[in-house]
């Protein structure tokens, strides 16, 4: 399974990155998270990270999700990647991908998966269930959230940066 989803931002690359890279704060701007905490940091962005979040369906019914995975955030490409170890979707690789555009970032998020260790369902549980209705659902929604919260960052600091000074002659 290969799933790509995508958003496009008016926000900067550098700014979209630290509220990607920064998952800690994700319950705080993405209600669908549950929770989000590191068993082993090393750094921003960096270590053995576990979260958990809640796939909405109609009304009120909310299925729980969770995964842990392996997080390296690198500011210099800029990109994100994770390697799940833990959870139904343990041994997906994603990668959050920065992209410069016309007036901001396109953001993308790649997810490849061979899907869950179940003899002859494998593929189809991972082609039409897990990732269309649970992974790509999720994805689009935190995507959506991100990109809010980086073009709010970015008018802040647009607000703060000091005004230029008038040519004088």
């Amino acid at each position: 399974m290969i799933r790509s989803d995508q958003r496009a931002t008016v926000a900067p690359a550098d700014i979209v990155f630290r509220v990607a890279a920064d998952v800690e704060r994700w319950p705080e701007i993405l209600p669908h998270y549950r929770r989000v905490r590191f068993h082993e940091k090393k750094g921003f962005g960096r270590g053995v990270v576990e979260m958990a979040a809640w796939r909405d369906f109609l009304g009120p019914l909310r299925w729980p999700t969770w995964w842990k995975s392996i997080m390296e955030a690198d500011p210099d490409e800029p990109v994100v990647r994770y390697r799940h170890i833990g959870g139904i979707t343990r041994g997906m690789d994603v990668e959050w991908m920065f992209l410069p555009a016309d007036h901001g970032t396109v953001v993308r998020i790649v997810h490849a998966w061979d899907g869950p260790p179940w003899p002859l369902i494998r593929r189809i549980a991972a082609d039409r269930v897990i990732g269309p209705h649970f992974v790509s659902f999720i994805a689009q929604r935190t995507l959506q959230g991100v990109c809010a919260e980086a073009e709010r960052l970015a008018r802040l600091e647009a607000e703060s940066a000091p005004a230029p000074e008038a040519h004088r002659e």
